[in-house]
């Protein structure tokens, strides 16, 4: 298991692109095939692979054509409470008023 929090942003992004092309591999999936199923130029994706650079919305379409799209499920974890004490003390966020500007 590799520590991604020890890691530059770069270096994640590369490591994640590594991990994707070892899945297309594993799959038996050409560059091609992959680009053709989720919609992504192939120079794109040959992009990804190379430097870890791709647009969220097509690491998403990637992630899909290599079965891979439930991972995305603990990107962001919720914050988990070890009491009702902790629910009930989270403080609640209040959105702001707009300002009217008078003209």
């Amino acid at each position: 298991m590799i520590l991604l929090s020890l890691m530059a942003p770069g270096d994640v992004a590369r490591s994640v692109a590594a991990r994707a092309r070892a899945r297309r591999v594993a799959l038996g999936l050409t560059q091609q095939e992959v680009a053709d199923r989720s919609g992504v130029n192939i120079w794109t994706l040959r992009r990804f692979e190379a430097s870890g650079k791709l647009a969220f919305d097509a690491l998403i379409r990637v992630a899909v054509v290599l079965d891979a799209i439930e991972e995305f499920g603990t990107l962001f974890p919720e914050p988990e409470f070890r009491s009702l004490d902790e629910v009930i003390e989270r403080p609640k966020r209040q959105r702001g008023k707009r300002r009217t500007v008078v003209r």
